[in-house]
Order: C-alpha cells, then structure tokens, then sequence
C-alpha cells in the first residue's frame, strides 16, 4: 500500500482548523475506542488531565480551547507546526513551554497506526499530563538541556523523552500503569504494554540513554518509574555528563529483531529531519 503523504493544516485568520467532517468523524472514533482502553491502565494523573482538558468527542478540538486550559494549568500551550520540524525548534518550543503539534489528523485508513504523530496522538496522548505540573516542568527543562548538547548528540539524548513522555511507566497503588502520550494515543500498545509481552525495568536514566529503540513496532521494553513525582528528579542529574557516559559506554543490544539496512536509519527515527 502507497504511504500516504500528511501535510498540516493551516489555521485561519482567527486561529482556528478547519476540520472536514470525515476528519471530525475519525477524531470521534479514536476517542470513543480509546476511553475504553485506558481504564485501568493509565494512570490516575493522566485520568484527571483527561478531565480537566475535557476534549470535545464529536469533532476535533481548537488548538486555543485546549491552550485556554493549559495556561490556566502550568503555563504551557500547543504550537501548530508543520508535520516535520527540525530537532532546534522541537526543543526551542518546550524550552518555551509550547509543545508541537502537527495540525491533520490520521487518515481513516491509517486508524490503526500512523508512524508520523497526528494531532490526536500530540493532543490526546500529550495535553492531559501537561495539566500536571511535574510533568510540565520535565518537559521545558528537557528542552533547555537539550538546546545546551551538541547537535550530533540530541537524538541519543532523546531517549530519555522516548522512554519517558512517549512510552513511560509508572507504578502506582493500583499496580503499574502507563504515563506515555506514545502508549496512550494507540490502542494497540495501551493493550499490549501492561501484558507479560513486554519486559518491564525500573527506570536508569543512565541505562535508557544507552537503550536502542523501534518506532514501527510494539516495544519490546519499557523503563518503570517508582512514583510520578521521580518524572522531573531524573533531570536534577547531570544529564550532559551522563549523556558522554553512556556514549563511552555503548549502546546495549537492541531487544528488537534486525532491520533490512535500506529501512535502518527510519528504525529510531528519534527527532523530525
């Protein structure tokens, strides 16, 4: 099947999408099966950010209702930007409390999975949590850090994003559950990601840096946090240092099977190029 090319919306002159029907449609179904996954396994944090966002089920949201809310939060807001962007502004824009958001949505024959990330995954899987203060402020002191690595550095440095804000666990008093906008947003992974499939570790920042991953498939492992407050302590390292330690160290084998050469370089496509 051809892959289909995805190109952002742009807003009008008073800031606002306009959503066709067929859009609005496939925003009302991703919603409707997901709610239904994510009870009793994500965590109650995400839960209560789901609640204070308060998406709109029967069409897609406005960027300025979900940025009204979040300001009102944590001071953060979502930055429409094209469905690439280079690695600079990404971390410019969550040093400045603005997350990226890819304005289209998924296509309704791509439901299932797209690899680039929609604005169902950057609202739905993202926005809740940046309701939450620790969460907020691990995002903006990522990207401060980040603009501060040398460029050929970040994309390693940007696995501690991966196994955190896209694909993190946590535990909880309920038992473990998920916290990652890349576990959250698929209803495929937030089935798959609590199951005896994967492999659970306690999360090692230094061990993370050295973790390779896949973008194309179920993750084969994910990094537990012990509490959700530890989410912003693991920037309290020195994580440029640890960051040269782990490049001295190595990389540890990937848990993933081996990938025809001509597809290696899309394996762990960390940042947009």
């Amino acid at each position: 099947m051809e892959k289909h090319v995805y190109v952002s919306k742009e807003l009008d002159s008073a800031g606002k999408i306009h959503w066709d029907n067929t859009e609005n449609e496939t925003w009302q179904k991703l919603v409707a099966r997901q709610e239904k996954v994510i009870i009793d396994r994500a965590c109650d944090e995400f839960m209560h950010g789901l609640e204070v966002i308060n998406f709109p089920k029967d069409r897609a949201p406005q960027l300025d209702e979900v940025n009204k809310v979040l300001d009102q939060a944590t001071g953060w807001g979502v930055h429409p930007v094209p469905a690439i962007i280079q690695p600079k502004e990404f971390f410019s824009l969550l040093a400045n409390k603005r997350f990226p958001a890819a304005t289209f949505i998924r296509r309704p024959e791509d439901m299932e999975y797209l690899q680039e990330p929609d604005i169902f995954h950057e609202l739905y899987g993202h926005t809740p949590l940046l309701t939450n203060q620790g969460y907020a402020d691990f995002m903006q002191k990522f990207g401060e850090i980040a603009l501060k690595a040398e460029p050929k550095d970040r994309r390693q440095l940007f696995r501690l994003f991966w196994f955190t804000i896209e694909f993190g666990l946590v535990k909880t008093a309920k038992g473990v559950r998920c916290y990652g906008g890349g576990i959250l947003s698929s209803i495929g992974e937030t089935q798959y990601a609590l199951t005896e499939k994967s492999e659970k570790v306690p999360f090692n920042a230094l061990d993370a840096l050295r973790t390779p991953y896949r973008i194309d498939i179920m993750q084969p492992m994910y990094f537990v946090l012990q509490d959700m407050k530890d989410l912003f302590s693991i920037l309290d390292q020195d994580v440029l240092a640890l960051l040269q330690e782990a490049k001295k160290l190595g990389d540890f084998a990937p848990k993933y099977p081996p990938v025809q050469k001509s597809t290696e370089k899309d394996c762990e496509k960390e940042l947009p190029c």
